[in-house]
């Protein structure tokens, strides 16, 4: 009995002292498990969808991956194959162990391992520098302190993070998008077994270098997964004949300048989350980058999709192509104070509207005129006499919004960009001039876009925001015009022509073209959001025949068709506000007047000339009068609209145009007659033969 007393004793002290020694190994050589893993940078979208990831300093790709991010059958598959009793261990697997060593002395080789996945997440942490004893003893050491410091549901996330998978790609996350080109939220059978499959021999295995060794080692696994019961032979079999992926996908970067923003103001947060919605904003970078093509060289495109009823920015796109050294890709032109041209129109007519200046069908005129040596000029250089206000808005005119600015004063219109958070910039120490109505101001994208919301909003303005910013900022609604100004212009903005081959889809839209063609704007609307559109060289240099309608327009209509948001009707009209007949109008308001410091060139402008044909002209038909081409008539002078008369009889409805067609209906004199709206008329008599 004493010697058994004293076995029991020297037991219970080896035991002791063992215990007492790794007690005290632990404390003195913990493990190295950082509160927070060094992982990659992520930036997501409004619905926590993978935005861009930037690889950490070492140049890994190691996302964060928790099991909710995981196909469950993955983690089934992992656990089943690799440590079918995590859940019952403490760290080793001392039966798995056991089988292991006696399969090595029978065989003569490593048939099976014995390693747990806490071991593994031991050599992970602390890569070992050889395969001896001491390294094994080692990691076996490291697995039991990982158990006592970690949950198993930590010490599975770890080793999805930190699993290597080939080249610099580490954690499951990664891989997925790197080889299968989506989250492994939802996996095949197939996908599941070969991300299971790679971290043993990730470099020998990967399927984009080694397609053979990497099918080996999948069907592997789906043979452990039929003896395991987890699936059936049928599902096995059908899994095996899935095709394994060919080459390695490039990993998510979309909104490349946002990103780096959002890294740059919080360079220590792992994640953000920004307004952006990613289908939408992948959209229109391909619109940008194919439109870019089309356009030139050395042209980009730049845009900014809003909502107007909360300011949040939902795609943004800075340039046609980030890495494009020849478009300058990496300049964010979203933010880039230019020329707006003629974009900042519709808020002066508004302003207009408010005050009472004008209705839709008020008359105004689009003459040569001087405001105190300002001289403004029509984009073609023509002017079109007595317009109405709608058309005057929507054929762009410079006169008129120049007429109507001088009325409603410069300042006033800049006192309401500033109200609604946009800073124009100025010349340095000058005052607010008559020339912001024909883009001389400095405006950034996001500026005009911001602008627009108002609009867009029944005259309430939203300050944009993509979550960049390194506060979240607070956003009540801005005034910027009332309701019925706001719906009058939206109104009229409504019924622009769209440009040649785009869809109808029930937008209000303006466009502009800065000094020297150096820039083309777009901005549209429905009853919800916003989309500005910018097109042109980063440096500013000019660009011959560029212009808002014809660059930037159909990008815009285009972009708008494919972003993937359902078209908002625009609002109805409120209270108050009326489209009258000019019969209807008030006596004040069926013209504007040319009061207010506005001076006419010519107080009244010449009588109608016709100048083609020429008075006594002989015209020669040929032999079929009906096959022959129509007479083109020319005339100089007068007032817009002109009725032609030829031989007494009307050619068509009163036109704006200064160029006419007439076709003959047989030979001998003919009268023609031209008369403006002034009721002057100009005549020539011609032979036809």
């Amino acid at each position: 009995m004493r010697r058994v007393s004293w076995i029991i004793a020297g037991t219970a002290a080896v035991v002791a002292g063992g215990w007492l020694t790794f007690e005290w190994a632990d404390r003195a050589f913990p493990p190295p498990l950082p509160e927070r893993l060094d992982i990659s940078t992520e930036v997501h979208d409004r619905d926590g969808e993978l935005l861009r990831a930037f690889a950490t300093l070492d140049g890994r790709w190691r996302l964060n991956t928790t099991t909710d991010q995981v196909d469950r059958k993955l983690v089934n598959m992992l656990i089943a194959y690799e440590d079918k009793r995590f859940f019952d261990h403490s760290g080793v697997d001392l039966l798995a162990l056991a089988r292991a060593a006696f399969q090595f002395a029978s065989n003569g080789r490593i048939v099976s391992g014995g390693s747990t996945l806490s071991m593994q997440v031991a050599r992970l942490i602390e890569p070992r520098q050889s395969r001896s004893l001491w390294a094994k003893a080692r990691q076996l050491f490291r697995a039991v302190q990982i158990e006592r410091r970690l949950s198993k549901h930590e010490i599975l996330e770890r080793y999805l993070t930190l699993a290597p998978y080939g080249g610099n790609l580490e954690s499951v996350r990664a891989a997925s998008l790197a080889y299968f080109g989506k989250e492994p939220k939802r996996l095949t059978i197939s996908e599941a077994a070969l991300l299971v499959a790679l971290p043993q021999l990730p470099e020998r295995r990967r399927p984009d270098r080694y397609p053979d060794n990497a099918r080996t080692a999948r069907d592997r696994v789906l043979a452990r997964m039929v003896s395991a019961g987890m699936i059936d032979q049928r599902e096995a079999d059908r899994a095996a004949k899935e095709a394994l992926p060919e080459k390695r996908l490039a990993l998510p970067l979309l909104a490349p300048h946002a990103s780096e923003t959002a890294v740059r103001n919080a360079p220590s947060e792992a994640t953000r989350q920004l307004t952006l919605t990613k289908a939408v904003q992948q959209n229109l970078e391909a619109v940008a980058r194919e439109s870019a093509q089309k356009l030139g060289v050395r042209l980009s495109v730049a845009m900014v999709l809003a909502d107007a009823t909360t300011g949040d920015i939902l795609a943004e796109v800075g340039s046609a192509d980030f890495f494009n050294a020849s478009r300058f890709g990496w300049i964010d032109m979203t933010k880039v104070v230019r020329s707006p041209g003629s974009t900042l129109k519709p808020f002066i007519y508004g302003l207009a509207f408010e005050q009472g200046l004008i209705a839709q069908e008020t008359m105004i005129e689009d003459r040569p005129s001087d405001f105190a040596g300002y001289r403004p000029r029509n984009f073609d250089m023509a002017y079109q006499g007595d317009v109405t206000i709608r058309e005057a808005l929507q054929l762009s005119l410079n006169v008129p919004s120049v007429k109507l600015l001088d009325a409603v004063g410069p300042a006033r219109l800049v006192a309401r960009f500033r109200q609604s958070g946009v800073t124009p910039m100025l010349p340095h120490d000058e005052p607010p001039g008559l020339a912001i109505a024909l883009g001389g101001v400095g405006m950034s994208l996001r500026d005009l876009v911001q602008l627009y919301t108002g609009l867009a909003n029944r005259g309430q303005v939203r300050a944009l925001h993509d979550g960049t910013e390194k506060q979240k900022p607070e956003n009540p609604a801005q005034y910027l015009l009332d309701r019925r100004a706001t719906w009058q212009v939206g109104d009229i903005l409504s019924g622009v022509v769209p440009p040649q081959g785009a869809a109808r889809r029930g937008i209000a839209y303006k466009t502009g073209t800065s000094y020297g063609y150096r820039d083309a704007w777009s901005v549209g609307f429905d009853g919800r959001y916003v989309l500005g559109v910018w097109t042109g060289r980063a440096d500013g240099q000019p660009v011959p025949g560029i212009s808002g309608y014809v660059s930037a327009a159909p990008i815009l209509f285009e972009a708008f068709e494919r972003s993937g948001l359902a078209a908002v009707p625009l609002p109805p009209a409120p209270a108050g506000a009326l489209r009258q007949a000019p019969d209807q109008l008030p006596v004040t308001m069926r013209r504007f007047g040319t009061d207010g410091g506005l001076t006419i060139i010519a107080a009244t402008e010449p009588a109608p000339r016709i100048v083609f044909p020429p008075d006594g002209a002989h015209i020669a038909i040929g032999d079929d009068a009906a096959d022959t081409m129509p007479v083109v008539l020319k005339l100089q002078g007068g007032r817009a609209p002109f009725r032609w008369l030829a031989n007494g009889k009307p050619l068509s409805t009163p036109d704006r145009r200064r160029a006419s067609q007439w076709q003959p209906d047989g030979r001998g004199y003919s009268t023609l007659t031209v008369i403006d709206a002034a009721g002057r008329a100009a005549s020539v008599r011609i032979f036809v033969e």
